[in-house]
């Protein structure tokens, strides 16, 4: 039996159902999928008519393996994890102690930079790329990156100014300034064919919009759980606002990995002309999110260098939410994002 890490049901009329000591996945009474229970980490539900056994739920709580409930936009509109994994009461009280002094300013700002700082390591990383193909467009995106490398620095030293509430409006615009081009730049590598308006979140419907949003609601997935595990709640977050139902904390954590695990993928998949099948309604048929996860999937799982060795980002995820439950309690004195290999 091979191993199943990651369990997803995403077709109407799919069952998930525990059999002895495993996650069983079937439709039509077929067995599909078979997911020994001690190999599992999560399961998405990805499609409507999906059906649950209160067992398989049991299992997976008695686990603890989140489940997690996605629209067929990406949208995640419930997560059930187990109540065995909400850490410790003191890493919840120090984080929301933390909002309020310069931890909270310093994780804002820290998180702002790094994303900031792989925008630019994603533009070199494809800059390198095309040297031998197509020089002109490298240095292009060589530039690209030089205009956003000097605004990191702004970011972390606006972290000294006050508290979360006083520097997030300067810190967004900062954001904001690094988004413009660098969006800027992906247009400039998007094939013709894809009819690329621009970067577009809620209801879009083009095909490179469509598996961007896609991705990242995987990649918010992925980082509640890394949360979760660190003992963290994810709605108490430090550079995104407060909001009813937001996951603040897990868009955060978010902002480090975007580029690493989502925009390389789908760059490197339109490079290569791929194929997005919608329906009339722009958005992704089964085939294609079902392709397009197990490639997400790969990515999370490949290796990048962090600290002294190389890692699963998937594990570098988890690592950097313990990160900021050791920085919160102050059992550590700085908390540095991911960087991203160029």
């Amino acid at each position: 039996m091979p191993i199943i890490n990651h369990l997803c049901a995403d077709d109407y009329g799919m069952k998930v159902a525990k059999t002895s000591e495993r996650l069983d996945l079937s439709k039509d009474e077929k067995t599909l999928v078979q997911a020994p229970l001690m190999h599992l980490e999560s399961v998405t539900v990805a499609s409507m008519g999906v059906t649950l056994t209160t067992d398989a739920i049991a299992a997976c709580c008695e686990h603890g393996i989140p489940i997690v409930f996605m629209d067929r936009r990406g949208d995640v509109f419930a997560t059930l994890h187990s109540p065995k994994l909400v850490g410790t009461v003191q890493t919840r009280r120090e984080q929301l102690l933390a909002y309020t002094d310069d931890r909270g300013s310093a994780l804002a700002a820290e998180f702002c930079a790094t994303k900031a700082a792989n925008q630019a390591a994603t533009l070199r990383y494809w800059a390198r790329l095309r040297w031998g193909s197509n020089p002109d467009l490298a240095v292009e995106l060589e530039n690209f990156a030089a205009d956003i490398e000097s605004i990191p620095q702004q970011i972390r030293q606006a972290s000294a100014i006050g508290t979360v509430d006083v520097i997030r409006g300067t810190l967004m615009g900062l954001e904001g300034q690094c988004a413009h081009r660098y969006w800027q730049a992906v247009g400039r590598i998007i094939p013709r064919e894809y009819a690329w308006p621009s970067r577009e979140t809620r209801g879009a419907s083009d095909p490179i919009n469509s598996l961007l949003n896609y991705g990242y609601a995987m990649l918010y997935a992925e980082a509640e759980r890394a949360i979760m595990q660190a003992g963290l709640d994810p709605y108490a977050g430090f550079l995104h606002a407060d909001r009813p139902g937001k996951t603040s904390l897990v868009f955060d954590l978010v902002e480090e990995f975007r580029q690493a695990v989502i925009d390389r993928v789908v760059v490197g998949l339109a490079a290569r002309h791929y194929t997005v099948k919608q329906n009339d309604h722009g958005l992704l048929e089964t085939e294609t999110r079902r392709d397009f996860a197990s490639k997400v999937g790969q990515q999370l799982d490949a290796k990048m260098r962090y600290g002294a060795d190389r890692h699963p980002l998937r594990h570098i995820i988890l690592s950097q939410a313990k990160a900021i439950a050791s920085f919160v309690r102050r059992d550590s004195p700085t908390y540095d994002g991911f960087a991203a290999e160029a």
